[in-house]
């Protein structure tokens, strides 16, 4: 199954803190979508890079951001 980050999009408003702090580079701001508050919402490129080290979660100011650990 491996480590897994998961975005409440409808939590999420796109301020790219996470993407900041993420050691592995994997986090961006998805430009081609929306959520129903109208921000683009942050997602995973590749979630096998993924190392669990939970900085997108403890940054996210809004909690929109849990991860789960192998």
């Amino acid at each position: 199954m491996g480590n897994r980050v998961i975005i409440d999009e409808n939590v999420c408003k796109g301020c790219a803190l996470c993407t900041t702090v993420c050691p592995k580079k994997i986090l961006f701001i998805d430009k081609g979508r929306l959520n129903d508050k109208g921000y683009n919402p942050s997602a995973v490129t590749d979630m096998n890079l993924c190392i669990a080290c939970a900085m997108c979660a403890t940054i996210c100011p809004d909690s929109a951001i849990r991860v789960e650990r192998e």
